[in-house]
């Protein structure tokens, strides 16, 4: 839900596009964002500036805005006799019995319901958690380095991060990409066991860790809105 200091604007045309006006007292200039996990469009504008500039800043960059959301992929969300990506590969959901979703050669066999996506999404979080987490234990013995809690989320802006602590996060999604990018991820994020930055020397240990790396960044970079499309919520 919008917050008070809010508003929303349809920006007419074909479609109509619908626009959060978002005041910000951090925001020190215009700033349009299209999501990539929904294609929703949003609008910083400082706290102070007139709605009238904000609206002018918005009609100059219509043809950019438009451009932008003819390239957000396609929501989607998991279905019985559809598929799912896991590992890079499209696994056919069957119709199962119990109360958990579960993964075998033939495909992903879950419970029919309005519950299928979030049950869905737990099978992934679980293989994502047992991938990420062997991942790392090689890589950070490959450093001769230990790292702290290794917890999954879904974060909208990035795949993995490292705190100074060493405790590393990821996103669960990884699971639903090739199994070279969600090793790639976990490589560079052990990496800043050793460099907590993205220097010329971080990424000389990130490529000691996983030679030829720009690959599966790339493929994250092109790919990755439409891992963050699919959509996990329950039915009404």
């Amino acid at each position: 839900m919008p917050k008070e200091t809010d508003a929303i604007h349809i920006l007419p045309g074909e479609p109509p596009v619908s626009v959060l006006l978002r005041r910000s007292t951090r925001a020190r200039r215009f700033s349009l964002r299209v999501s990539r996990a929904d294609g929703r469009v949003s609008l910083s504008l400082p706290h102070w500036a007139p709605e009238a500039e904000a609206l002018a800043f918005l009609q100059d960059r219509e043809a950019w805005l438009r451009m932008q959301l003819a390239q957000t992929p396609d929501l989607r969300r998991p279905e019985i006799g559809g598929t799912v990506p896991i590992c890079g590969v499209d696994r056919r959901v069957f119709a199962g019995t119990g109360r958990a979703a579960r993964l075998t050669q033939e495909g992903i066999f879950v419970p029919e319901g309005p519950r299928v996506a979030p049950r869905v999404r737990a099978l992934l979080k679980a293989l994502a958690r047992d991938r990420l987490a062997s991942a790392c234990d090689r890589y950070a013995g490959q450093l001769c380095r230990s790292y702290g809690r290794l917890t999954l989320r879904d974060p909208r802006s990035r795949w993995g991060s490292c705190s100074s602590k060493g405790d590393l996060m990821f996103s669960w999604r990884l699971i639903m990409a090739p199994p070279t990018v969600l090793d790639y991820v976990a490589a560079h994020e052990v990496a800043h066991l050793a460099e907590m930055n993205h220097s010329a020397r971080f990424w000389a240990v990130c490529a000691d860790l996983y030679p030829g790396y720009e690959t599966e960044r790339d493929w994250l970079k092109t790919h990755g809105p439409a891992l963050l499309a699919w959509q996990f919520d329950p039915l009404p």
